[in-house]
């Protein structure tokens, strides 16, 4: 088994404008989707949700804002989870909330 790398990405959203109720759903559908990976015994990290503000260091020197000023959308966070191949993180990444905000997951083997 190896390990994959899931990355949330998202367009901007404004969750400033989501009520407490909203969030709470929210919530429960990423625990719920988490927690069925977990219950295959294929989690194997949580990663830590990033923030919004970050630099881009380009060759020559170049530090632009960032993370992603070429693009609008938003890296909110990753996990790690184990599988047998990329088509079988692939299929586990499926149902995943980020998708319900028009989002994308990235699947990645890691390597090591």
């Amino acid at each position: 088994m190896k390990d994959f790398m899931l990355l949330f990405r998202q367009p901007s959203f404004d969750y400033s404008k989501t009520s407490p109720k909203e969030m709470e759903a929210l919530a429960k559908k990423w625990k719920d989707w988490a927690g069925g990976i977990a219950a295959q015994g294929k989690f194997s990290s949580n990663g830590n949700r990033l923030a919004l503000e970050g630099k881009v260091l380009k060759a020559g020197g170049v530090v632009t804002d960032g993370p992603f000023v070429e693009i609008r959308e938003i890296l909110g966070s990753f996990i790690i989870i184990k599988a047998d191949s990329l088509e079988e993180a692939t299929t586990l990444a499926h149902g995943c909330p980020v998708l319900d905000a028009n989002g994308s997951v990235e699947i990645r083997p890691v390597w090591g």
